[in-house]
């Protein structure tokens, strides 16, 4: 019996055995994802040499987002996973964009940034289905409005889900938005349906630098507790 299994056993006398291991270990699996989201950080100096195997990062970005929630159980969550020279393609293609929309004089700075992002281990494109969207509001019309909503929510979910992952596997991540600069592009090159409309994109891989510290607002700013 481990020591927090001692205490809940001081606590609770009449518990069973069983009862104490659930609890003890309920604990302990709520402190582990509190640690996991603390160890989660937006990490820009990102490698190509992954701590695992891309078959398993291949496997932990799917799995994330299978077991994501989603409104009415939706599942409109969609994803492309880029590795290599695929992940690097998507960049070359972004940078390209960008060079039509960003000064000559400021260019430099931006190819930069892209150098970055390409240098890392591949990166995950989020989208989400209109279609399943639209067909929701079909069905249930009183929340038609609600949907796009809260397809937003499902994807910001997913995103999370995935960068949470990651960090559980050791891996390095930062989120990045240039769409719909790079949508056309993207459906283009990897044949993406026209209804999966692009949200974000995840750059990963090992982490070369960690990030700096972080700060964080007031409480009585943030929150408000009523009981």
């Amino acid at each position: 019996m481990n020591p927090l299994q001692k205490i809940f056993s001081a606590l609770f006398p009449q518990a069973t055995p069983a009862t104490v291991e659930q609890s003890t270990s309920g604990a302990a699996m709520s402190d582990n994802f509190i640690a996991l989201a603390k160890q989660r950080r937006t990490i820009y100096a990102l490698g190509k040499n992954l701590p695992v195997a891309e078959d398993v990062v291949i496997e932990t970005i799917k799995e994330a987002i299978r077991q994501a929630p989603s409104a009415f159980n939706s599942q409109s969550s969609r994803a492309l996973i880029l590795l290599g020279n695929e992940h690097v393609q998507f960049w070359e293609l972004t940078r390209e964009q960008l060079r039509k929309i960003v000064p000559a004089e400021n260019f430099h700075a931006t190819s930069e940034k892209i150098d970055g992002f390409a240098a890392a281990a591949g990166s995950v494109l989020f989208f989400e289905d209109q279609n399943v969207v639209k067909g929701l509001q079909e069905q249930f019309a009183a929340y038609a409005d609600n949907f796009p909503v809260w397809s937003e929510h499902s994807t910001g979910i997913a995103q999370y889900a995935v960068w949470l992952a990651l960090t559980e596997k050791g891996i390095g991540a930062n989120l990045q938005h240039y769409n719909p600069l790079v949508d056309a592009d993207v459906q283009r090159t990897w044949n993406i349906p026209e209804n999966w409309k692009l949200r974000g994109h995840m750059n990963f891989g090992s982490i070369v630098a960690p990030a700096g510290e972080k700060a964080f607002m007031d409480d009585d700013k943030r929150f408000v507790v009523a009981r």
